[in-house]
């Protein structure tokens, strides 16, 4: 499949994080590819959004946020978690697509190993087991998603109608104060939505 162009990363951060469900987040692990249709992302924009790591500006831990869009941002959490982003927007700017959850549908073989003593439904139905399950970590950040034959990258898929994609607010979000606590960028649709489109 062709992965989607750099261009697609240059929309606001929450038309991404809608158009990017359906989409196909593909691994390439020693040749073997792995990964699946994107069903639930998160969207975080700017350093006036409390809930986004540029709350506090530009730091080394968060740089790549300010990087072109396109870029994976690939960061780690809780001392244990390694989680997914696709940086969009223009240089300069800090946005990003937390991908939340995937559809796995390629390289099974190795996801359940990864995931061992996991029932399939809980293969990758939330950010930290994706990337267990795709064996991603912070060697791939930077990553550009847009190129092909890339190790991490997003390949184009079928785009979900409208009225299948659902939003609340963003998960795990503890004291941010509001309104960025309960705006709805978080974008999601049920499985069977993908997978009948």
């Amino acid at each position: 499949m062709t992965c989607l162009p750099k261009s697609f990363y240059h929309d606001e951060v929450t038309l991404v994080a809608h158009r990017l469900l359906g989409m196909h987040l593909i691994r390439n692990l020693n040749g073997i590819r792995i990964g699946g249709i994107i069903i639930e992302t998160e969207a975080y924009r700017g350093e006036e959004d409390l809930a986004c790591h540029a709350r506090v500006g530009k730091t080394r831990r968060n740089a790549m946020l300010y990087e072109d869009g396109g870029a994976a941002y690939v960061y780690f959490t809780y001392g244990m978690h390694w989680l997914v982003n696709a940086v969009t927007g223009e240089y300069g700017f800090p946005a990003a697509v937390l991908i939340r959850a995937i559809l796995p549908l390629e390289g099974l073989e190795g996801i359940q190993a990864r995931r061992s003593g996991r029932p399939q439904a809980e293969w990758c139905d939330g950010p930290a087991k994706i990337c267990q399950a795709l064996a991603i970590d912070g060697t791939l950040s930077g990553m550009m998603l847009y190129q092909e034959n890339g190790d991490l990258r997003i390949e184009e898929g079928k785009p979900v109608v409208d009225d299948k994609v659902k939003t609340s607010p963003r998960i795990g979000l503890g004291a941010t104060p509001e309104p960025w606590k309960s705006l709805p960028w978080r974008f999601f649709v049920d499985p069977q939505d993908v997978t009948n489109t």
